[in-house]
């Protein structure tokens, strides 16, 4: 196995890891960043409520500019899964395929995965939504379903009735597990609950949801909606290294990022909070920025001076590569998208 020394360990390419490695690298820390690939921001069929990007921006458009970014700015990026992890000898190895990283801060952006309820389901983008927060709005005076027989589905789909007067709380066959009280609340809102399962679904020539067939024989137009089925946290590497996690699922972390175990931070979606993409580069952000106060050499303390001068020759403590990778940029002329 070969090794690559570096500060910083980034687990994860979403925009809450590529923006914990844009702060990092930016900030004079030899960082590497590791992507399996995927993810819940790849799959956005469009880009919504992040200011100064457009609708029309998909999120592996968003994710490729991102990525260029970070390594313009030096940092190293690698393609592959992240197999085991150590942090026992005072620093982090991370194995991926045949190659080893050392590191001296770990950060996981490894996200979740949507829970998927069994089809015949239209494609993810098309009528298949699991962000109310981003796509709500796409469904104003339209049909709507939401499915699920838990607390979430419930409330969800009275948190839709903001949005339109045509809400269909899906079922499936299944028998709803929400409260009395929360049945309660859902019988007094306009909410037609379908028990019957799905059967059939059409959709139109652009891919869109239309309608879905139901097993006692009816058809329900809708143009889309959402799965409430829970959440799959890809918390394999958290739990090796004994990191703390919630009663719900997600990694406990402080305000920037610090996990439970010393040089362990997590962010984005794998935390608790609003699963966003403006919020998971905030997250990235206050890490990035955290990381940068924990390893960077000045100003020493008046401990580590004991009296002495600061030898100018230690200055600047950025390494080489990231000099140069500075003074490529400085060649090319900045653009408004560099930052």
């Amino acid at each position: 196995m070969s090794e690559s020394d570096y500060q910083v360990a980034v687990v994860g390419g979403g925009p809450a890891g590529l923006t914990t490695a844009l702060y990092t690298t930016r900030l004079g820390h030899d960082t590497v960043l590791i992507d399996r690939g995927g993810g819940r921001a790849a799959m956005m069929q469009d880009t919504h409520n992040v200011i100064g990007i457009t609708e029309e921006t998909s999120g592996n458009e968003l994710l490729q500019t991102a990525k260029a970014q970070v390594e313009s700015y030096g940092a190293d990026t690698v393609r592959g899964m992240v197999s085991d992890i150590d942090g026992s000898a005072g620093s982090f190895e991370l194995a991926v395929g045949e190659e080893m990283y050392t590191a001296e801060r770990v950060v996981l952006a490894t996200g979740f995965a949507d829970e998927r309820p069994e089809p015949p389901l239209p494609r993810t983008g098309r009528g298949l939504h699991y962000c109310l927060h981003c796509d709500a709005y796409m469904f104003v005076d339209e049909p709507v379903y939401v499915m699920g027989t838990g607390e979430s589905a419930a409330h969800v789909a009275m948190i839709m009735l903001n949005f339109t007067d045509e809400v269909d709380l899906l079922l499936r066959g299944d028998e709803p597990e929400w409260s009395e009280e929360t049945d309660r609340q859902l019988r007094a809102h306009p909410v037609d609950v379908v028990e019957t399962d799905i059967s059939g679904m059409n959709t139109g020539e652009d891919g869109w949801l239309e309608s879905f067939e139901f097993e006692d024989g009816t058809v329900r137009e809708y143009r889309g909606g959402f799965p409430m089925y829970g959440s799959d946290y890809n918390a394999d590497l958290a739990d090796a290294l004994g990191l703390e996690r919630t009663d719900d699922g997600n990694v406990a972390v402080d305000d920037h990022g610090r996990s439970s175990v010393d040089g362990v931070f997590a962010v984005g979606d794998l935390t608790p909070g609003h699963n966003q993409v403006p919020v998971a580069m905030g997250e990235g952000a206050k890490a990035g920025i955290a990381l940068h106060y924990e390893l960077r050499t000045f100003p020493k303390s008046l401990d580590e001076i004991d009296g002495e001068q600061v030898d100018p020759a230690s200055t600047p403590a950025i390494s080489d590569e990231l000099r140069e990778a500075a003074r490529r940029r400085e060649a090319v002329e900045p653009t408004a998208a560099d930052d």
